[in-house]
């Protein structure tokens, strides 16, 4: 890679892919195609059923769609691009592509950390209000809760988006990452950059740290009610339908707290580790997430079977 030659355009970034696994990037980009297009038939598969099966109409499985499209777009707005650097060595990214990128996949992820919010407080409803599920989760509130989700999502991220595009970057324009991550382009400014490194640390902690905090509160509650339940078997049956949303919980959260921490303290990991991490947060958990929906929730099971015969039905 040549600095001088990439420092020469001013209309354009350039991504060096994973740092010190250029050699491997032929069959890294394998690996991430595969995952991508797992994700893909994955989560079109369970909005297809979602949306075909009417015993998955209630607000449990809308908040279920409203991950996977998300998850759609997250894939979609980073694999791509990975892609073409692993493969075609398609390095250079447009100041607006770029910007745009870092966008939606900040934003994707805000909605994503309140979505999952959103998904247990309809586990802690459907077991502390059993009676009150149909009354307090409506259609029309299910709605209203997406939309109050996805305006805070945007909302953060336009101020962040503005005060970093507005930088001058005269420096260098080669970004060491495989996707445009906002901390790695604010350091590239050659101007001072606090402000809006001050305004993503307040925003992420105050976003992640109360969501965590309110999953964290639904949970206690959950298990206060389930652990006062008669027989063993309906404790579990009570808590089996939370096991799939604290898989995803832990798929989300595990590994964005530790690309937090590792960015904190970049000395300690080497770069390659960094941002092959920062790459799977965001491409594993969008192949991973149907499957463990699939797998754990006997609704979305006996809903695939149905779906898949009337299709081989259809086809026969």
């Amino acid at each position: 890679m040549d600095p001088d030659k990439f420092n020469s355009s001013s209309s354009a970034f350039f991504l060096v892919g994973i740092p010190g696994l250029e050699s491997a990037h032929s069959w890294m980009g394998a690996l991430f195609c595969s995952m991508y297009l797992m994700a893909l038939a994955g989560n079109c598969v369970l909005l297809l059923t979602i949306l075909l099966a009417h015993t998955l109409h209630h607000p449990m499985f809308y908040f279920l769609a409203m991950l996977a499209m998300i998850d759609l777009v997250m894939a979609t707005t980073v694999v791509p691009k990975m892609l073409g650097i692993f493969w075609m060595g398609s390095q250079a990214i447009g100041f607006d592509a770029c910007f745009t990128q870092m966008f939606l996949i900040h934003a994707t992820t805000a909605v994503e950390s309140g979505v999952l919010l959103a998904m247990a407080f309809d586990r802690y409803v459907a077991i502390c209000h059993p009676l009150r599920y149909e009354t307090i989760l409506t259609s029309q509130r299910v709605v209203q809760i997406g939309l109050a989700i996805l305006a805070r999502g945007i909302l953060f991220m336009v101020p962040l988006t503005w005060m970093l595009r507005r930088l001058p970057y005269c420096a260098s324009k080669v970004i060491s990452h495989s996707y445009c991550e906002h901390m790695v382009v604010m350091k590239l400014a050659c101007a001072d950059y606090s402000a809006s490194s001050t305004y993503n640390l307040v925003g992420t902690t105050l976003i992640v740290g109360t969501d965590t905090a309110f999953i964290a509160l639904s949970y206690r509650l959950i298990l206060r009610v389930v652990g006062k339940l008669a027989e063993k078997t309906e404790r579990l049956k009570s808590f089996s339908t939370c096991s799939s949303h604290i898989c995803v919980m832990v798929l989300y959260y595990l590994p964005g707290l530790a690309s937090l921490y590792i960015q904190c303290f970049p000395q300690a990991v080497p770069p390659h580790v960094q941002v092959l991490l920062a790459d799977l947060y965001l491409s594993l958990p969008p192949m991973l997430n149907p499957i463990i929906y699939s797998i754990r929730t006997k609704q979305v099971r006996e809903a695939l079977c149905k779906v898949f015969s009337f299709f081989k039905g259809s086809l026969g």
